[in-house]
Order: C-alpha cells, then structure tokens, then sequence
C-alpha cells in the first residue's frame, strides 16, 4: 500500500505484485477532508479512512511518501500530521513502513529523480498496463510510492541473495 499523505487529500494506492514479476493495481483513490473542519477532525478521518482500507484489502507493507520542506513551513506542518495518521494506522495493524523522498519514487519509477507530473503518471500508467492514468493526482501519486516500494524491495532481495 502506497500512502501520499496531505490534510486536504491522502491519495494511496494498493498494488499486488505477482509471481512473474508484474504488477496488478487494486485499488486506488483518495481521502478527502473538508477545510473547514478542526485539524483533529480532518486526521481522525484519513486514519480511520486509512483503517478501513487496510483491514479490507490486507497489505503486507506499507510505504508512505516522506515530507519534503519546501518554502511553505505551515503546509509542511499539515502534511507531518498527516503522515503520522497514516505512520498510526500502519503501526496499530503491525505493519512494516517503508518511507521514500519525492525524489527516490521518481527515481524508482522513471530513472530520473527530477521527473515532472507528467512522466510519472505515465510510468504509473505503463507499469500497470493500465488504459488511463489514475485520477485524480494524489491517487496516481499514492500507486506511484507502492511501485517505488516492490521494485525497491524487489532489488534488494535480489543484491541480498
């Protein structure tokens, strides 16, 4: 389960990998809060949203996009709390947690860790073989953060052998 926190919008995606390798998308969307709800409301809802998503579908991992300071330090404040609800659920269902920069996902995805939108929503597209990109954004990027997490797993199973 890939996890793309934010007070606003949490995108995630769940992604199965099979035993040839490929990958199989099973779910993706995103947890809306309302911006005129109190901050306490709004993290009950993406943990409790979150809760759901894992009891229904079981993942066995959980990987969730780290925070990245940009100039606004409010916006990266709501994003830190968001990332501890989702960090929460994780840790109350005995979920391992993988956490990856912006920059690695693109990294993982397109071969390139300054990637735009764009590309990376099309590699999500591709890997899947999937006839449209993901909607909305936070979605895409949510399924983008569990490719990132199998094929890095994926990797370092295969330099541990």
């Amino acid at each position: 389960m890939g996890i793309d926190p934010g007070t606003a919008t949490t995108g995630y995606g769940i992604v199965a990998q099979e035993v040839d390798g490929s990958f199989r998308l099973l779910a993706c969307g995103v947890i809306r809060t309302q911006p005129e709800q109190k901050m306490h409301l709004r993290l009950r809802e993406i943990f409790e949203d979150l809760q759901s998503l894992i009891r229904r579908y079981s993942p066995d991992e959980v990987a969730v996009e780290e925070l990245f300071f940009g100039r606004n330090v409010t916006t990266a404040i709501t994003v830190g709390q968001a990332r501890g609800a989702a960090l929460l659920a994780a840790a109350l269902n005995n979920l391992p947690v993988a956490e990856y920069t912006p920059a690695t996902v693109k990294q993982a995805l397109t071969g390139y860790g300054n990637a735009d939108k764009l590309q990376m929503q099309m590699m999500v597209q591709s890997l899947l073989e999937l006839e449209e990109i993901p909607q909305p954004d936070d979605a895409a990027d949510g399924v983008a953060v569990a490719l990132c997490h199998l094929q890095t797993a994926r990797y370092q199973s295969l330099v541990q052998e």
